[in-house]
C-alpha cells in the first residue's frame, strides 16, 4: 500500500475557528462530502450559540468553543440533553487550545477581524496544515506571521479566492522574490463591489443595507462592506505582498464585475495565467483540504459559454480611497497594516451601527493613520499596542474629542 493511500485511510483531524460564518459553514459543507477524508475535532463561534449548537448536532466534534461562558453553559446544557458527547470551552485560551492541538492536522483560520490573529498563530506554531481565510491576521503580523510560518515547518494555504487563485498558478515554490521565478507583476481581480462606477457624491447616502448587498458574493455583513469601500482589496493586497514575497508596486488591482477570473500572474515571457471558477468559495477551500490532490467541491463547472464576456476596468481610488490608504500602508511598513485594520474595523462596526456615513469610513481610516506614529515590528506585542491605540484613537474620534 502507498504511503498515499495511507494517507488517505487516516481521516484528517480538522478545526474550524469561525465555524458559523459563510467561510466556516461552506468548509463543512465541503468535509461532509468526503467523510472517509476527514473528522472535526473542533468548531468555534463568537456569540453565535445556536448556530453552533446546530452544527455540533449534525457534525459531532469533540470540542466547541464560544467566546463568553454564559453562552458555553447553554450550550453545554443543551448538548448533553441531545446526548452529544462535545466538550465545551470558552474565552481565547480555549480557542488557542482548539487550534494547537496536538491531533488536529487542518485548521480553517475564518474568524473574521483581529480576533483571529492569535489563534491562527497558535496553529502556525504548532504546525498545522492552515487554511488563511483570516486576512487581517497576516495584514496585522506580516513579517512575523511568516517567520514563524519558515521556522514552524506549517503548510498555509491561502483561501481568499484571489489569493488562491495566484497560488493556483505560481510555481509550487514561489518563495525568494516573483522575479526570481520570472513573475512580473500579480494581478488580483475585484468584483467593485454593489457600487461599481457610482460618484464619491452618491456614495455618502449609501445604507448598511445596500452595502451588504454583494452582487456575487455571499459573505457576512463586516466583510461585504469592506467589499463595497475596496478595503477588502486593500487587505488583501498587503496579503498578496506576504503571501508571495512582492513589493506594493507588484500588485495591481483590477476590478473584474462577472468574478469569473479569480486572479492571475503575469510573467517575464508574455504569459499571463489565471485561475477561472464559478464565484463559490467551496473551490478554494476544497483545494486547500485537498492539497496536493483535487477533491469535489460540490460547485459546478465554469460554463464560458453562459458567461459570454469578461470585461476588465481600473479600479477609482477617487471614489474608493480605502485601496489607496491600503497600499500606503503596505509600502509604510511597520504597524502600519495593523493600525488601517483596526481603524478600519472600528469604523465599519460605527457604519453598520448608523453612527457613521460610508463615505466617512475611509475618512475615519486616513485621520487614525495620520495621528498614530510608524514603529517598526519587533514582536507580537508591539503589533498588538499598535492594534489597541489605534482602535482607542478611532473610538475618540467618532465621539468628537
Amino acid at each position: 500500500m502507498s504511503s498515499k493511500q495511507k494517507n488517505v485511510q487516516r481521516r484528517q483531524a480538522v478545526t474550524v475557528l469561525g465555524a458559523t460564518g459563510s467561510i466556516g459553514t461552506s468548509t463543512l459543507d465541503v468535509i461532509a462530502r468526503h467523510p472517509e477524508r476527514y473528522r472535526i475535532h473542533a468548531l468555534t463561534a463568537h456569540r453565535s450559540r445556536e448556530p453552533l449548537l446546530a452544527l455540533c448536532l449534525t457534525h459531532r466534534p469533540a470540542l466547541a468553543v464560544l467566546g463568553d461562558e454564559r453562552d458555553a453553559t447553554w450550550l453545554r446544557a443543551h448538548l448533553a440533553e441531545a446526548g452529544v458527547a462535545t466538550e465545551v470551552e470558552s474565552g481565547p485560551a480555549a480557542l488557542v487550545a482548539a487550534a494547537e492541538a496536538s491531533d488536529v492536522d487542518v485548521v480553517m483560520s475564518a474568524i473574521v477581524g483581529a480576533a483571529g490573529l492569535l489563534p491562527t498563530l497558535a496553529a502556525v506554531h504548532a504546525g498545522k496544515r492552515v487554511l488563511l481565510a483570516n486576512k487581517e491576521a497576516l495584514v496585522m503580523s506580516g513579517s512575523l506571521f511568516m517567520e514563524a510560518v519558515a521556522k514552524s515547518g506549517a503548510i498555509l494555504l491561502p483561501i481568499d479566492s484571489e489569493h488562491n487563485a495566484i497560488y493556483q498558478c505560481l510555481p509550487t515554490e514561489h518563495r525568494g522574490g516573483l522575479a526570481r521565478h520570472g513573475v512580473t507583476q500579480l494581478l488580483l481581480t475585484a468584483s467593485g463591489g454593489p457600487f461599481r462606477g457610482w460618484s464619491a457624491e452618491a456614495l455618502e447616502q449609501v445604507t448598511p443595507d445596500q452595502a451588504c448587498a454583494h452582487p456575487n458574493w455571499s459573505m457576512g455583513r463586516k466583510i461585504s462592506v469592506d467589499s463595497a469601500t475596496l478595503m477588502n482589496k486593500g487587505l488583501e493586497l498587503i496579503e498578496a505582498c506576504w503571501l508571495f514575497d512582492a513589493r506594493p508596486e507588484q500588485v495591481q488591482v483590477v476590478v473584474h464585475p462577472q468574478s469569473v477570473i479569480h486572479s492571475m500572474a503575469a510573467f517575464s515571457d508574455g504569459s499571463v495565467i489565471a485561475q477561472l471558477g464559478n464565484p463559490d468559495m467551496r473551490t478554494p477551500i476544497a483545494y486547500g483540504l485537498g492539497w496536493p490532490d483535487r477533491i469535489d467541491a460540490g460547485v459546478a463547472a465554469l460554463d464560458l459559454f453562459q458567461v459570454a464576456r469578461l470585461d476588465f476596468e481600473i479600479p477609482d481610488e477617487v471614489a474608493f480611497p480605502c485601496l489607496r490608504l491600503a497600499r500606503e500602508a503596505m509600502a509604510a511598513g511597520g504597524t502600519s497594516p495593523a493600525v488601517l485594520n483596526a481603524a478600519n474595523e472600528v469604523a465599519v462596526e460605527a457604519f453598520l451601527d448608523g453612527r457613521l456615513s460610508f463615505t466617512g469610513i475611509a475618512d475615519l481610516v486616513a485621520r487614525v493613520q495620520d495621528a498614530e506614529p510608524f514603529e517598526s515590528v519587533c514582536d507580537l506585542e508591539a503589533v498588538l499596542e499598535a492594534d489597541a491605540r489605534a482602535r482607542r484613537a478611532a473610538t475618540a474620534l467618532l465621539a468628537g474629542h
